[in-house]
């Protein structure tokens, strides 16, 4: 079989009994890196142009970001040329540093130093890969050899920095390809360098744990994380930081395990673009930290700009389901969830906790719109239905109508196919429910309360033929039916009334709904007018209306069918 798992061998988790890391809970933000222009550029089939870096350097500035990682300046000459430009052009704000990446290799070390020369502080980041399969089948090198190369980097790096004493300096060193590297034979190579730097002294020192490619579970992660904290020396000192990429899926689930297990910053990029399926998201991870009541220390309010930004700069689309994000995250088709949504938004109360089923956020935070939470397709009940009409034309519809004008829409949608918007829902109430035939439209009305009850008085119809009916009932509702069963010979049953007082914004004050039996059909309708009385008896005549024109229509039906016969 080409499909053949047993070419795999499952990773071997890390042996601690005394692991802390599960009872632990993220009450801050870690600190944040943005790698977005080095390693969100370099997996780029298209590498960012000049001017999209600055554009998206920019925004990061804007989001918060005090730390953006914003190249390779000794291995690539617009890397090189982009970090002078910020600081000859003065581009980067006092409280943010940059950071800049370089392999331990004294000459790419030099370089890297040029290209920082003037900054007024700085992260020289410097890595060489340590895991097993790198050592014995890309280097060549045993252990040994490994750590001379890591001692060597970090000895130019602090050589160097000396030659420039007016820039801020802080050391990264990263273990490349940590999570394959045997945890002693890490924390062996991590001494080694920190025996250089000697953090304990002052000098600011970041060791970065990088996920360079994603092999565990993310608990497994998390081991490894707080085994490297609780066996290198200087950790009250150090900067732990971790860079965890998504092979697996699991990248933000691994960042954050990682804080819990003792990590204090954090690398990732916007949207999570990286090399194969990506680094860490920052957006996805602030905002988790965001929804559990925790400043995330970033301001992601514009979503929209930052997407617009993103997909500008990167060239890639943003996933529709995108956490946080995409365009349909906050959005419902299921009739369920549309009628839950419904429900506690209408309950919910200014100032109080954000409490609403299936939103774990208020859309409005990142600058979204309620009317995108609800969309109508076929998978749609009356719930998503009714809330489209409240939201967008302030009519409240009683239950029983919900259910009725919701298998309209349904049908709608069946038939067409795809979303059915506000403009067509409304369309297809007012064509259903409120359209008012000429002859049966509601001109003046007089009611007449007495000892017996309602007398009432109607004007119906056309301006040049109009039509009056005269009856009596308890209540003006029965009155009306009299009147109509004299005139039309129609026997009406109500089984369902409800009004309502409309909202600003709408030329009527009140709307009717009404379902009643005529000569045994069933019939709905509704009315808007300025007063309740009103709305009320011309829902009634538009719903007599509908069983008169069925009557008429079944009479001359059956006549076809005997002439035919005939």
């Amino acid at each position: 079989m080409a499909f053949d798992h047993r070419k795999y061998s499952a990773f071997k988790p890390v042996a601690k009994k005394d692991r802390r890391w599960p009872d632990q809970v993220i009450e801050k933000a870690p600190t944040w890196c943005a790698v977005d222009l080095r390693d969100g550029n370099q997996a780029l089939v298209k590498p960012m142009s000049v001017a999209q870096k600055q554009r998206l350097f920019d925004l990061l500035v804007k989001l918060g970001f005090k730390e953006i990682e914003i190249g390779f300046p000794a291995a690539s000459q617009p890397d090189f040329d982009f970090c002078r430009k910020l600081i000859e052009e003065n581009r980067i704000p006092d409280d943010v540093k940059i950071q800049v990446l370089t392999q331990a290799r004294p000459e790419l070390i030099e370089r890297t130093y040029q290209a920082l020369e003037g900054a007024q502080k700085a992260v020289v980041h410097v890595y060489n890969s340590t895991s097993t399969v790198q050592r014995e089948q890309v280097f060549g090198l045993d252990q040994a050899g490994i750590r001379a190369i890591a001692v060597r980097g970090a000895t130019v790096v602090k050589e160097i920095a000396s030659r420039y004493p007016d820039t801020d300096w802080t050391f990264q060193y990263s273990p490349e390809s940590f999570t394959g590297t045997e945890l002693d034979y890490a924390a062996e190579v991590i001494n080694a360098v920190t025996e250089v730097w000697r953090p304990d002294q002052g000098q600011p020192v970041i060791i970065n744990l990088p996920a360079t490619v994603e092999m565990a579970t993310p608990n497994v992660f998390a081991d490894q994380v707080e085994w490297i904290c609780e066996n290198i020396r200087y950790r009250e000192h150090l900067s732990i930081s971790v860079h965890t990429h998504n092979d697996r899926g699991c990248a933000v689930a691994a960042a954050e395990l990682a804080v819990m297990a003792g990590a204090d910053r954090v690398e990732g990029t916007l949207m999570g673009n990286g090399e194969r399926t990506g680094n860490m998201d920052l957006v996805t991870m602030a905002m988790n930290l965001y929804s559990q009541g925790i400043d995330p220390t970033l301001d992601l309010s514009g979503m929209a700009e930052i997407t617009d930004v993103v997909e500008a700069c990167t060239e890639i689309s943003t996933h529709p389901r995108h956490p946080y994000a995409g365009e349909l995250v906050f959005t419902a088709f299921s009739g369920s969830h549309q009628d839950a949504i419904r429900k506690c938004l209408s309950l919910r109360q200014e100032g109080q906790a954000w409490n609403v089923a299936y939103l774990p956020i208020d859309p409005f935070d990142l600058g979204r719109r309620y009317e995108e939470v609800v969309r109508i397709n076929s998978q749609s009940g009356k719930g998503g239905v009714a809330y489209v009409l409240e939201r967008d034309y302030k009519i409240s519809l009683p239950r029983w109508l919900q259910i009725e004008f919701s298998k309209v829409v349904q049908q709608e949608a069946e038939t067409n196919g795809g979303e059915i918007d506000s403009l067509t829902i409304h369309r297809l109430f007012d064509d259903r429910y409120l359209k008012v035939h000429a002859d049966w439209a509601l001109r003046s009305y007089d009611l007449h309360r007495d000892q017996d009850g309602v007398r009432a008085e109607v004007v119906m119809g056309r301006d040049v033929s109009p039509v009056m009916l005269e009856g009596r009932g308890l209540g003006a509702v029965e009155a009306v039916s009299d009147a109509l069963a004299k005139r039309f010979g129609v026997t009406v049953a109500v089984e369902a009334y409800d009004e309502f007082a409309l909202g600003e914004g709408t030329n009527a004050n009140a709307l009717a709904c009404i379902r009643l039996t005529a000569n045994g059909q069933h019939c709905s309708a509704a009315a808007l007018a300025e007063d309740t009385t009103s709305a009320t008896l011309q829902a009634l005549f538009s719903a007599v209306a509908q069983a008169v024109a069925g009557e008429a229509m079944s009479t001359e039906a059956a006549g076809a069918v005997e002439a035919a016969q005939a």
